[in-house]
């Protein structure tokens, strides 16, 4: 089956964003498209867009030419899904198509693309050897996730009052707005998870007075200062039978294993979830943990949006609009975040298109350094192949081969 030839990308097209809601973001902002055209030899167009945050004038002012037809392009380079009425047939596609897993909302348009005989490259999937991701948004999930967090607390609490992330220009007047908050000074904070998102949170935490604190330092000493304690995967999980933590056995054997992260949340004031968690493994925080009378934590950022799953309060995802909702342990169900019994929960699942500009800018440049060049200079490595789902001749990868009852099944 033939790959992507390397030589054959001479022009780039940048899509106009068609998703409902609006995404106001881009794959590649004005600069970086001069710097992709400059530093590769390839041309790259625009098409134009009412609704992305960079405008029109910018791309042209950057040397960029704009153009709405983009059939004659060999890449054509989106973030969210494409919709099918946009899709150009016989053309190369990358963006983020949330197919790879069977997602039922997105079968008809898997279908679509092998239809219209589209190669579709997929970022969710573009890894290294080590199958570590190479791009993604979530560095801005974890940023935008966690000022989100001690936004919810002093509404929650009655403490201090900050703009929406939304509500800022950029990067910069978020990070003003944390100069407003005002933590008690026994102030405990829980995060989960590291990666792009969990880092992304953690430079937040660094921008408030927090001190970073082991877990066995949080749990045992009694603070008189904001602090906060980040756990990895081997710090909440422990093997039922004897303790401990083994990553191997962990990741072959999920069942074998359980959660001790209430016995740290319990006495936190704000948990905030950036972890990865398959739904294999187990849950981190039940109904019954959160029943618990001596539970302290009244509010939860999930910042990865497990809906219905490791955290029990996580029973929905928020919308940017409204990005808090109230859940009542005693029941189970939804209720008014303002009530004093009910946790405020975050859980918004979009996160990264509040600060679209920032978060565009910081995907371009691993654009950049990690895809453009394999797929226009080579890719001796085959990542790029590896991230390839559907070919030109309207076929599967033979490792996308497990989607074809999933797209077969759709119609369209």
């Amino acid at each position: 089956m033939p790959k992507i030839d390397s030589m054959t990308i001479k022009k780039i097209g940048i899509i106009r964003e068609g998703k409902v809601p609006p995404d106001h973001r881009v794959a590649l902002i004005p600069e970086q498209c001069a710097a992709v055209k400059k530093q590769m030899d390839v041309e790259v167009v625009v098409q134009p867009s009412a609704i992305r945050r960079y405008t029109d004038a910018e791309y042209t002012a950057a040397g960029i030419t704009l153009q709405e037809d983009l059939s004659d392009c060999d890449l054509i380079i989106g973030v969210k899904e494409v919709p099918i009425n946009m899709l150009i047939p016989g053309k190369s596609y990358i963006f983020f198509s949330h197919t790879f897993k069977k997602q039922p909302y997105n079968a008809k348009l898997l279908k679509a693309i092998l239809d219209k005989k589209i190669r579709l490259i997929d970022y969710e999937v573009i890894k290294d050897k080590n199958k570590k991701r190479l791009i993604g948004f979530g560095r801005y999930a974890g940023i935008v996730g966690a000022y989100h967090a001690f936004r919810a607390f002093g509404l929650k609490h009655k403490l201090y009052s900050i703009k929406a992330p939304h509500e800022c220009a950029d990067r910069a007047e978020l990070e003003q707005q944390l100069g407003l908050v005002k933590l008690p000074k026994n102030m405990r904070v829980v995060v989960t998870g590291f990666g792009r998102v969990g880092n992304g949170a953690e430079e937040i935490l660094q921008l408030l007075p927090l001190r970073r604190v082991t877990e066995a330092e949080f749990l045992s000493e009694n603070w008189d200062e904001p602090v906060y304690t980040h756990l990895d995967t081997h710090d909440y999980y422990v093997r039922k039978d004897r303790g401990g933590f083994d990553k191997t056995d962990f990741y072959n054997n999920p069942q074998l294993y359980q959660s001790s992260l209430p016995e740290t949340v319990v006495t936190a004031d704000l948990y905030i979830a950036c972890h990865l968690w398959a739904s294999g493994n187990p849950l981190l925080i039940t109904l019954q943990d959160l029943q618990n009378p001596n539970w302290r934590c009244r509010v939860i950022a999930d910042v990865s949006c497990d809906v219905n799953g490791p955290i029990a309060s996580s029973i929905r995802a928020s919308t940017i609009a409204e990005p808090l909702y109230g859940f009542d342990p005693s029941t189970g169900k939804e209720s008014d975040w303002q009530n004093d019994h009910a946790l405020c929960v975050m859980a918004i699942d979009n996160l990264p298109c509040e600060l679209p500009k920032d978060a565009s800018e910081d995907f371009g440049n691993e654009l950049i350094r990690h895809v453009l060049p394999r797929m226009i200079q080579g890719d001796p490595e085959e990542i790029i192949w590896h991230a390839t789902q559907t070919t030109l001749r309207g076929e599967l990868t033979p490792h996308f081969a497990y989607l074809k009852e999933y797209a077969e099944r759709a119609g369209v």
